[in-house]
């Protein structure tokens, strides 16, 4: 069949993101240990090796994969996941179905494409049993007690004591003692519930959230000494991490990433402001000049 230059062009580009996507599937089954998971990512990379060879008989042309894309995704996949990972990719193939629905007048396969390409979705969905995202709500809770917390404490201990070194030293204590308080309250938490998560895992999960936070929370006033400037670091960063982990979770939990974020973001910063002005009325009312 002969096609029109702009259809030949969109083709090319499917060729080239099928058997690019089929790479990345093949090496994410490959490190997959749970046998039903790699045998859907395996399913979906040789289903993508057809769709290839399906546009390549309209073309009569091979096409390199994109290896930057590659190894991008397959890295992206080890470090964070492969639900996040893949999660992540599939958001690029929404645009592709549509380009599938302009070609279908010339190409009557495009829209059984366009239907399997739907189907990966729905499969991959069904594959959310990380253990990184079983205990997600874990670090949810280490996560937003810690900035809840420290943002507020921070506030508060920046205006009452004024010194960098008082201001560090009081926000690790309560910081390193607040996430063994809730790296136990997890434990007991989840061992109450006869849930399929591990009771010390989702201690570990909670504990660490928690510690990394305060460590990145603290750090400004270990390297700065206007105080005011670390504070408003400190919440800059605050708000950073919150960016940072919503978008993880709306990625590979397919939960919506502004009203997360809006939430978690808003209580933070109203505890820090509260905690501000509360921090000068304790000050003057003690009559306390450092």
């Amino acid at each position: 069949m002969q096609l029109s230059d702009d259809t030949r062009n969109k083709v090319l580009l499917f060729q080239q993101t099928e058997i690019t996507e089929y790479h990345i599937y093949k090496r994410l089954a490959q490190r997959i240990k749970s046998p039903e998971n790699a045998r859907i990512l395996d399913q979906i990379a040789e289903d993508e090796l057809r769709h290839y060879n399906g546009w390549k008989e309209y073309t009569g042309e091979e096409v390199q994969p994109r290896w930057l894309f590659v190894w991008f995704y397959y890295l992206v996949s080890l470090t964070f996941g492969f639900t996040f990972g893949v999660k992540l990719m599939e958001l690029g193939e929404e645009a592709a179905q549509v380009n599938y629905e302009s070609v279908a007048k010339e190409i009557p396969e495009a829209a059984q494409y366009h239907d399997e390409e739907d189907r990966h979705e729905h499969q991959l969905i069904e594959m959310l049993d990380e253990e990184r995202l079983q205990y997600a709500g874990s670090v949810v809770l280490g996560l937003n007690d810690a900035l809840v917390e420290l943002t507020g404490a921070l506030a508060g201990l920046t205006l009452a004591l004024q010194n960098v070194k008082l201001i560090a030293l009081s926000g690790l204590i309560t910081g390193i003692a607040a996430s063994l308080s809730m790296a136990a309250s997890e434990y007991l938490s989840t061992r109450s519930e006869k849930t399929s998560k591990h009771p010390v895992r989702a201690a570990v999960y909670t504990g660490i959230a928690y510690i990394v936070t305060v460590t990145l929370l603290i750090l400004p006033y270990l390297l700065f000494e206007n105080y005011y400037l670390d504070l408003a670091i400190a919440l800059t960063t605050a708000v950073i991490i919150i960016a940072v982990f919503n978008y993880y979770i709306s990625i590979a939990k397919g939960e919506s990433f502004k009203e997360r974020f809006l939430e978690m973001a808003g209580l933070s910063l109203s505890v820090a402001a509260f905690s501000f002005v509360i921090g000068y009325f304790i000050r003057r009312w003690l009559g306390i000049e450092i």
